[in-house]
């Protein structure tokens, strides 16, 4: 079978480095890929909501499967696009159709969806320009911090925690008004907030049946100690330690089963991920946000923990067949760190060479914002590697990832030293 995966990001490379290990994988072809992606299949030059272009490819290629990595083609309708096409509707799409994208897409869809079907989240209100002066007496109903989220997307970063009332206010004022993240703020999300320890929570079902992968947590700020401005993650590690039979249990039938079961009620064709990002308040877990895709970084260590055929787990997605899969996880743990340009998640430069790849061993290198220049791998993003490990714990599996970050350099890279030191 020759399959297309869209993406270009860590995530991405590591789907790509699991797919073609499947003997069901004959050709692969990533668009727009990266540096690492182009080592392993065949990268093609346009984005991955060029959705012509990706039809063009398909028929031309004889494409048996679509992998859909980042959320974009999924909340523009990709699922929908392909279903509505007579020339592809034959050809399955591993994510959700537009409505269940939106999701994501909308955080007030999200609320409602969970409230509607009675899945544990924080209160919340909504607000736009308009009635941005209700959005401020309403924080004042709220006790500090105060969580403030763009309704849209706004690529991780759209979430402030704020312990200021004052200071909650203006921002709000600047999400709302001054279009602090574009359309994605148009509409905001106040949240009241939850104290507990964040968790991530992968399901991936095929509409009907689903399989709970390996948990993960990621690492979003970009300061050691968890401090400074959000990222899309600096780092992961799975299994969580503290996440034990009870709490997954819990996690199960309160949030996972009412997510599917929802699914089915409401009418929403769903054949992908589901990402719930959870926050565990003494024990009991609450949803904070659903993603409609697997988390980066966060898939390239629960990806590489998957023993069993990543084509063969997407087929029986696609044929709703999801229940008769044998899902086989590898017992040890995996860690990643995550190495970003100087200055990221704000100005950062590219172009910058990028050398001791081939140094690296006991460790996977999965590309992030890389390009080929003239033979030499480049940055070309915020985020740059991910430098994946396997340990017999945690805390084995990390000191190999940084051990090998010191055989890698290029100018004003930055990585955190402190992934996973809130878990020992």
């Amino acid at each position: 079978m020759t399959i297309l995966l869209l993406g270009s990001g860590g995530r991405e490379h590591a789907f790509a480095w699991k797919m073609i290990q499947s003997p069901l994988c004959d050709k692969l072809f990533v668009a727009p890929g990266n540096a690492g992606t182009a080592a392993i299949a065949t990268n093609l030059d346009f984005s991955a909501t060029d959705f012509e272009a990706i039809k063009a490819v398909v028929i031309k290629e004889n494409i048996g499967m679509v992998v859909v990595g980042p959320e974009d083609p999924l909340v523009k309708g990709i699922y929908d696009f392909f279903k509505n096409d007579s020339d592809l509707k034959h050809i399955p799409v591993i994510g959700p159709s537009k409505l269940g994208a939106t999701l994501e897409g909308s955080k007030e869809f999200a609320k409602e969806f969970l409230m509607k079907h009675k899945i544990p989240t924080a209160a919340y209100d909504s607000f736009t320009a308009e009635t941005v002066e209700k959005g401020c007496d309403f924080l004042e109903t709220l006790q500090p911090p105060y969580v403030l989220k763009a309704d849209g997307l706004a690529a991780g970063k759209g979430v402030l925690i704020i312990h200021d009332l004052e200071e909650a206010k203006t921002e709000l004022r600047n999400m709302l008004v001054g279009q602090k993240f574009g359309d994605a703020s148009s509409k905001v999300v106040i949240e009241e907030f939850l104290d507990g320890i964040e968790l991530s929570c992968f399901v991936l079902t095929d509409g009907k049946s689903y399989k709970i992968l390996p948990t993960a947590k990621d690492y979003k700020r970009i300061g050691e100690g968890d401090t400074g401005l959000n990222t899309g993650g600096m780092g992961a590690v799975s299994p969580v330690p503290y996440v034990d039979a009870v709490l997954m249990e819990k996690i199960e039938t309160r949030i996972v089963k009412p997510t599917i079961e929802g699914f089915q009620k409401d009418g929403i064709e769903y054949k992908g991920f589901v990402f719930i990002g959870l926050i565990n308040v003494k024990n009991e877990p609450i949803v904070i946000e659903y993603n409609v895709r697997m988390g980066d970084p966060e898939t390239e260590v629960v990806v590489p923990r998957m023993k069993s055929d990543l084509v063969e787990l997407f087929l029986a997605v696609a044929n709703e067949k999801l229940d008769e899969f044998e899902l086989e996880i590898d017992e040890r743990s995996a860690t990643t760190v995550v190495i970003v340009s100087g200055g990221y998640p704000e100005d950062f430069e590219k172009g910058k060479v990028i050398s001791g790849l081939e140094t690296i061993e006991d460790s996977i290198v999965f590309h992030a914002g890389t390009k080929l220049d003239n033979g030499n791998v480049v940055s070309n993003g915020g985020r740059v590697l991910t430098v994946t490990s396997y340990g017999d714990n945690f805390e084995e599996a990390i000191k190999k990832s940084y051990q090998n970050i010191d055989k890698l350099h290029f100018d004003k890279m930055y990585f955190r030293k402190d992934i996973g030191n809130d878990l020992k």
